[in-house]
């Protein structure tokens, strides 16, 4: 331990570094007299401490130094032997793996957008006893609303759906604008035919379906022959209506290709036609 005296205790503790050669916080300094300008120059006091070097100071530069060196030199092991591994690496092999590695990313692509066919409805009773018992039903249902209708048609459509027709002079306020009523009654209509019967149904409400099937067929003309120019293409972002009828349209003209709704960025949905997975004969 050293004793260091000056003029003022900054400059004490300037002194002190300076004498060991170290920085102020690597000292242990012990204050012995503080310094005094006294008065009118008289009872002036210079400033002491007593300072010794930290003992484990030394001790831990010499351990972070070691450390980092030790880092260091796990490093360049571990590069040296990343290298090393690249030049025993022999290129056949490292080929073979990376075919290996792509044939097994495409089998999971192909997984992935495997083409799911609509599942075949099995009705519940003979189509011919739900089409008796839906008449009755349906036009029990509509006679008591507010509207002004003619009775409504229930039809065998196919063998498994069945087809509605709605007239009158207040069947077109069924519709609503952009047809938002239809889709709400085709969807309630649906819910309770196919649960109750397990079979399909085509709405058709003042022509509306005609018509929207008429608009959409001659929207696909151009798509129908761009897929068949460059084996794929894409339809423009459709309705809920829309959608399905040019669904059915376009699986009925590419039984062989992959066709099925993608959703867009903007939250409406369009129809895809490729050949990515192509149905198997």
């Amino acid at each position: 331990m050293k004793t260091i005296e000056a003029n003022t205790l900054q400059d004490a503790y300037l002194n002190a570094a300076k004498e060991f050669d170290c920085s102020v916080t690597e000292l242990e300094i012990s204050i012995v007299q503080n310094s005094s300008s006294g008065f009118l120059g008289m009872f002036k006091k210079t400033a002491i401490i007593k300072v010794s070097k930290k003992g484990n100071v030394k001790f831990q530069r010499n351990k972070k130094e070691k450390h980092n060196r030790i880092s260091k030199e796990e490093n360049t092991k571990a590069k040296q032997n990343k290298q090393k591994k690249i030049l025993n690496k022999n290129p056949k092999e490292e080929k073979l793996k990376y075919k290996h590695k792509v044939k097994a990313q495409e089998t999971i692509s192909q997984k992935s957008v495997q083409v799911r066919e609509p599942k075949k409805q099995v009705l519940k009773i003979d189509i011919n006893k739900a089409v008796k018992q839906i008449d009755e039903d349906i036009n029990r249902l509509f006679k008591e609303s507010c509207f002004e209708m003619d009775t409504i048609k229930v039809s065998k459509y196919n063998e498994d759906t069945i087809l509605l027709e709605f007239s009158g002079e207040d069947s077109a306020l069924l519709i609503g604008k952009e047809g938002y009523r239809y889709k709400a009654l085709s969807y309630f209509l649906y819910n309770w035919i196919n649960i109750k019967y397990g079979a399909n149904i085509r709405l058709e409400i003042a022509e509306f379906l005609k018509n929207q099937e008429e608009m959409i067929g001659k929207y696909l003309i151009p798509v129908i022959q761009r897929v068949k120019t460059n084996g794929r293409g894409q339809t423009k972002v459709l309705d809920g209506v829309l959608i399905k009828i040019a669904l059915e349209k376009l699986r009925s003209e590419f039984s062989e290709k992959y066709v099925g709704i993608k959703s867009a960025r903007s939250g409406g949905r369009f129809i895809v036609i490729n050949d990515f997975n192509r149905k198997s004969k």
